[in-house]
């Protein structure tokens, strides 16, 4: 009798020390678990800080996007297409006859827009995907021409075959030039112009259809864009992706003006 007494004490003892141990491990897991998921939720605000600082910094200093919202570019670029604009020109890369350039309205050129309303949530993810780089919010505020006329060149149009020349130089232009039906001559308007220093001739390639440097000579600067209102150069038709492409610069068509450059040098 004594003996199983005593059993039964000790079972019990065993069965308190059991349970005392197993709540200790649990009372030890619940704040361990705690703990990780913790640590999970931080790491993840850490990456996704760090990724929008890299992505700030991208988009400040190497690229951005932008979209096109006319067709004065085509059939280069579309209404409505994305481009990816490299930053780096013209502070580090220089600017080329023939590249396709992002600038900010020397003043002007633009009509006034009307201010766009969005609701709160849809305006706070614009904004967002405009840190980063991939919304473009004032893209009517930039315009997109190509490049023919450096600091200094002579730009005239047209001659008896309809095109036009830089620094005496005739511009076979036809890869990339939009015209209307059975027209020849690459401007409507014929004009005889020298750039002036630190500034730039823009044209659209689709000549019937583009206030450009032509048809802004009433503005302060005279038609001529400022090489400090360059953004950068456009590289790339990212979206939709039925139209992606890399942007041509057509150095072929440029090409004796820039000997003629180097035999004058």
């Amino acid at each position: 009798m004594t003996d199983e007494v005593l059993a039964s004490r000790s079972d019990r003892r065993v069965a308190e020390s059991k349970k005392s141990r197993s709540k200790t491990t649990r009372s030890k897991k619940a704040p361990s678990k705690q703990r990780s998921i913790l640590l999970f939720i931080r790491d993840l605000l850490i990456i996704f800080v760090v990724a929008l600082l890299i992505s700030f910094m991208i988009k400040t200093f190497l690229i951005r996007s932008f979209y096109i919202p006319s067709g004065s570019m085509e059939n280069t670029l579309q209404i409505d297409d994305r481009i990816i604009v490299n930053q780096l020109e013209p502070e580090l890369i220089p600017i080329t006859r023939g590249d396709v350039i992002v600038f900010k309205d020397p003043g002007g050129w633009l009509l006034p827009q009307a201010e766009i309303v969005q609701n709160p949530i849809v305006a706070g993810a614009d904004w967002l995907l405009s840190v980063v780089g991939l919304s473009a919010p004032d893209s009517n505020d930039h315009l997109i021409k190509r490049v023919i006329g450096l600091p200094e060149d002579h730009v005239v149009c047209c001659n008896t075959l309809g095109q036009m020349s830089v620094n005496d130089v005739p511009l076979d232009e036809s890869a990339y030039v939009l015209l209307p039906a059975g027209e020849t001559k690459v401007s409507k308007d014929a004009f005889d112009v020298t750039i002036p220093a630190d500034s730039l001739w823009m044209m659209g390639d689709n000549r019937y259809n583009s206030k450009d440097s032509r048809y802004n000579g009433d503005t302060a600067g005279k038609g001529y864009v400022p090489v400090e209102n360059v953004v950068g150069r456009a590289l790339v038709v990212s979206w939709p992706l039925a139209n992606w492409a890399w942007l041509d610069d057509y150095p072929d068509v440029f090409r004796e003006v820039e000997h003629a450059d180097q035999g004058a040098e």
